[in-house]
Formats: C-alpha cells, structure tokens, sequence
C-alpha cells in the first residue's frame, strides 16, 4: 500500500511539474497579447481620440475579437491609460538616453534632452497625438489624469536631476516642450509666414523646412 501511494504522490507531483510550464506559458502569451493590442491601440487612438476610436478597429488591427480584446482590458479606458503609459514611458526613456550619452561626451543634457524631444516628435507623431489625446481627456477621466500626472513628475524629476535646473528654468523647459507639442500638432512647419517661422525656430529634425 506504501509502495501504491508513494507511485501515485510520484505521479500527481509529475502533473503538477508538467503542468507548471503549461500554465506560465499561458500567461506569458496573455502578456505578450497585451503587448500586441496596446501596439495596435495607439495609432487609433492617435488618428480618433479616446471616444471615437472604436474597439472593434483595435480588435481588429491586433488579429483578435473584441470579445477577447475584453478579456485583455476589461474596459476601454483601461487600454487608452495603457496605451498613454507605452507612450509616455518611451518618451521619458528617450529623453533619458539622451541625457546619458550627452554626459558621457562631455555636453549638456539638457540641450541632449531637447533635440531629442523634437526628433521624437518630430519623427513619431503618432506618440505625440497618444499625449495630446490624453491630456485633452484628462480633465474627465481620474485614471488618464494620473498617468499624465506620473508622466510629467518623471520628466520633473529627469530634467531637474541631469541639469540641477531651477524651479524656474524648468518651467522655462516644459514650455519649450508644449510649444513644440502644439506647433507639431498643427503642422505649423508648412505654414511659410511670420508666427509660423517664428514659433518653429527649433534646433533638430522637429521642424524640417524646405530650403
């Protein structure tokens, strides 16, 4: 009886071994489908905003139904918050790449951080419609307002650290950063007058003019 109790322990902890993997996989492809839906999310709600941009469009440009994309994120704000912290966080790690390499060839981080800010805009409009988007519903949506919070307390605290900027001179940072944001959202590179030259006068690839 020992003998037939000590197989069947062996032979239910096999189960549990091989099913292990089993079940981490499974999890692991719910992650990484979340991925792939939050990489499909962000060029609809970029082109359509929060409210107009429909699931079934993302179902569909992620390959699943919309009955999945469901299980996924049960609500489609919690997508949208998703997909603003995608977006968000490359725009904060970008920035902080920059400041990295600028300090290791002796140069200032925070004109690194500029340039890098109009090049990523500038060549990502998609990241930077996902910002507007999400500020524009911040004001009615807590979880959108909180991940905008985040976002603007981690550039805080990046551009005050790798340029002991003051309170002053950050404030002078952000704003360069909206007016880009702005000027980038409006095309104002391909308008050829006075305010339009004037307020697109930036170092980098943000507002390539024809010569």
């Amino acid at each position: 009886m020992a003998t037939t109790s000590a197989k069947k322990g062996t032979a239910a902890g096999d189960r549990v071994r091989n099913a292990s993997p089993a079940g981490s996989r499974s999890l692991s492809t719910a992650e990484e489908r979340r991925e792939e839906l939050i990489s499909a999310a962000i060029p609809v709600f970029a082109e359509k905003g929060y409210h107009a941009a429909p699931t079934t469009e993302i179902a569909r440009k992620a390959g699943i139904s919309q009955a999945y994309l469901f299980r996924l994120f049960p609500t489609k704000e919690e997508l949208f918050v998703a997909a603003a912290e995608r977006s968000t966080n490359r725009m904060v790690e970008t920035l902080a790449a920059a400041a990295a390499r600028a300090e290791e060839q002796g140069m200032e981080p925070g004109d690194a951080m500029g340039l890098a800010y109009g090049d990523l805009v500038g060549s990502d409009r998609e990241l930077l419609l996902m910002q507007l988007h999400a500020q524009a519903v911040s004001p009615a949506i807590p979880a959108v307002r909180e991940a905008m919070r985040k976002c603007f307390a981690n550039l805080y605290a990046l551009g005050s650290e790798r340029t002991g900027g003051s309170a002053e001179e950050m404030k002078s940072w952000f704003a360069h950063g909206m007016l880009i944001n702005v000027m980038t959202a409006i095309n104002a590179e391909e308008v050829n007058e006075p305010w339009a030259v004037a307020l697109t006068d930036f170092e980098g690839d943000c507002f390539p003019r024809e010569s």
